[in-house]
């Protein structure tokens, strides 16, 4: 972490995996995970996907705005990826995984390798933890959408857990799924088989296809 120490507190500008930019004034370093903040957004990004850190030029700078308390409260000496995503359970966030959206809602279990997420959208999905960019909290008086709570349940989700994605995904052998919020169309279909780090889907033509479980992203049934 010392590399990126004289960077801390200064205006920057971060490109993340998927050609995604990010500025802001880097506030905090962890064990693998960066906070940001801009315009009283902060960015809690997992280094994994950071590509290359910049200063921004004098000219760009920006004036300093005052920066509100953070809304994830961490011991600085111990902040890490997982430690942001157990103290987020609950809370209004958006996060981006894949494509060009984002995703709003709530995370509500912490699993080995992926956790649960709740969208007023998508409803209960899984989400590979390897592929999560990009965490903001909402601030304490929003919603998402400006729902209210009728639609968003604020409770454990009834829903028996494994300990890994790919096991989660076996649960749903049988089931309609879509992979990665419906990117491709080769990612809908009826879910036949995970194993061996594959999953095995029949396309809306009946086609077979197979897939790589280490680059599918993020899962749920319709």
């Amino acid at each position: 972490m010392r590399t990126f120490q004289p960077f801390v507190g200064q205006q920057v500008i971060v490109e993340i995996s998927g050609n995604n930019i990010c500025t802001g004034k880097l506030i905090d370093l962890g064990l693998d995970i960066m906070v940001m903040v801009n315009e009283q957004q902060f960015y809690y990004i997992p280094l994994v996907h950071v590509q290359n850190v910049k200063l921004k030029s004098e000219t760009s700078r920006e004036t300093d705005i005052p920066i509100v308390e953070t809304p994830i409260d961490y011991q600085v000496d111990s902040l890490s990826f997982r430690k942001i995503l157990n103290t987020a359970k609950g809370r209004f966030v958006e996060i981006y995984v894949t494509g060009n959206k984002t995703i709003h809602g709530y995370l509500t279990s912490i699993m080995n390798d992926y956790f649960v997420f709740y969208s007023p959208v998508y409803k209960a999905m899984f989400v590979s933890m390897n592929h999560l960019k990009w965490l903001i909290p909402y601030q304490s008086n929003l919603t998402p959408f400006s729902l209210n709570n009728q639609f968003l349940p604020m409770s454990t989700i009834n829903i028996t857990l494994s300990r890994t994605f790919e096991e989660q995904c076996k649960k749903l052998e049988g089931k309609l799924v879509v992979f990665d919020l419906g990117d491709n169309t080769n990612k809908i279909g009826l879910l036949q088989k995970a194993d061996n780090d594959f999953i095995q889907l029949i396309n809306a033509s009946g086609d077979n296809v197979l897939w790589n479980l280490h680059h599918l992203k993020t899962v749920y049934t319709p």
